[in-house]
């Protein structure tokens, strides 16, 4: 078994990945200290405001998520359900497409 080996199979990989995706915010967060920009509104103004407010869009999206799933879930046996063994699809002969 010759199975080939990705960049993501090994740990030390995703490991020096998530090393530099953290060093990069890190650097980021930093620039915000530094860094002068033009804002619209006054919330601009904040260090780190776009952080905070991606962060808590993200939490909002994965808790309505959870609440949207119990009100779409179908249960695990949806498509094998028993009342669809017996059902017969029936074809129309005098039907023309």
């Amino acid at each position: 078994m010759n199975e080939k080996i990705h960049i993501f199979d090994k740990p030390a990989n995703i490991k020096r990945l998530l090393t530099i995706f953290y060093s990069l915010c890190g650097v980021l967060l930093l620039l915000e200290f530094v860094v002068h920009r033009h804002s619209a509104i006054e919330a601009d103004q904040i260090p780190g405001f776009y952080a905070f407010y991606g962060l808590t869009a993200c939490v909002i999206l994965v808790i309505l998520a959870k609440q949207m799933r119990k009100l779409v879930m179908r249960s695990e046996d949806y498509y094998q359900s028993n009342d669809n063994e017996d059902a017969a699809v029936t074809v129309r002969e005098d039907t023309h497409v």
